[in-house]
């Protein structure tokens, strides 16, 4: 409940229909959302300065993706409140963020809607039966037909996420990430990612903040969209009175980009600091390549420096003095915040 609400401040703009109404959305709405990065702003003052640039260069931000899909309620993987059409468009995503009503505003339809709990459980028993039914097709299919050593070993691994299931549990919970990795083509429900947000009042919002939530994020919807709607300036002047350092929608892109697995890398020049995605474990000629493909094929080093160096001494050329300049080859994992240049031959 509040989920196009919460779609529409993460987006900052009215994207998505918010109405007082079940299934008000019907088609996903898609929204690019920037992760918010102090470092940014602070690599942008240090080549502002060594360049003797007159305005700070643009600041391009990693960002994730988020998309707004239709609440489920119980029946949804038999189709009910058009569960079918709705459970695909979750196939599609790498982590489920569950919305969760926590308020009591009468005067919001609940549909289907008891308490977080109950809630959670219900949705969660549909993303079981409806990979229950996946992984049932897929055996049966198999079955009337010989089979190779690794199509046995799938099916062994089938059996078991099968029993699993049908005991009421989540393929992450049945099935280690290798036997996992073994059906990633399955796109299941239940093996993807999970965070449970909190929708509460802004009243409760507070309450909940003090006593401290530990099975997921809280979050005010209302009150993160109004928020998206105010200046920068009266943003953080909201902020800094309220005591708050980061607001929930901040909170929870972070959390999202950790739980994918996801790190930054950074390159800062006079045409842009940015911050680059990249998977964590990321190589640096594959790190290279998000930049641009030909990269990848043409890599012959990573010229890398750590971020505090480079914000503390001021940028490549004291940092090459100090001797805090690293040549890094093909074997070199990336780091959370490294600031890279690649050499690429031609």
């Amino acid at each position: 409940m509040g989920k196009s609400t919460l779609f529409n401040a993460l987006l900052k703009k009215q994207a998505a229909l918010a109405a007082n109404y079940p299934f008000a959305t019907v088609e996903p709405n898609i929204g690019v959302v920037p992760v918010p990065d102090e470092r940014l702003h602070k690599l942008a003052e240090v080549i502002k300065t060594v360049e003797s640039l007159t305005d700070l260069p643009p600041l391009k931000p990693a960002i994730v993706e988020f998309v707004d899909i239709a609440g489920l309620v119980k029946g949804a993987a038999k189709g009910e409140g058009l569960g079918n059409k709705f459970l695909a468009h979750i196939r599609e995503v790498n982590l489920i963020v569950q919305l969760l009503r926590d308020f009591g505003d009468n005067e919001i339809v609940r549909e289907g809607s008891v308490d977080p709990k109950t809630d959670y459980e219900v949705v969660t028993e549909e993303l079981i039966l409806k990979d229950l039914e996946t992984v049932e097709k897929i055996r049966k299919a198999k079955s009337q037909r010989n089979k190779t050593r690794e199509e046995e070993k799938r099916g062994v691994v089938l059996g078991k996420l099968y029993q699993g299931l049908d005991q009421g549990k989540r393929a992450k919970e049945v099935l280690s990430e290798i036997e996992l990795e073994t059906i990633k083509d399955l796109c299941l429900l239940t093996a993807k990612e999970e965070i449970k947000v909190f929708n509460v009042s802004e009243e409760d919002k507070r309450l909940k903040e003090e006593v401290g939530e530990s099975e997921g994020l809280v979050i005010c919807a209302k009150m993160e969209e109004d928020l998206a709607g105010f200046s920068e300036q009266e943003r953080e002047d909201y902020l800094r009175s309220a005591g708050i350092k980061e607001t929930g929608l901040e909170k929870l892109i972070g959390v999202a980009y950790k739980k994918l697995n996801l790190i930054s890398f950074l390159t800062a020049g006079e045409i842009e600091v940015r911050a680059w995605t990249i998977s964590r474990g990321t190589k640096a000629p594959q790190a290279a390549a998000v930049i641009h493909t030909d990269f990848e094929k043409k890599f012959i080093k990573a010229k890398v420096c750590d971020y505090a160096d480079f914000i503390t001494l001021g940028g490549w050329k004291k940092c090459t003095e100090k001797g805090k300049v690293r040549f890094e080859g093909k074997e070199y994992e990336m780091r959370e915040g490294d600031i890279a240049e690649f050499m690429i031959g031609s």
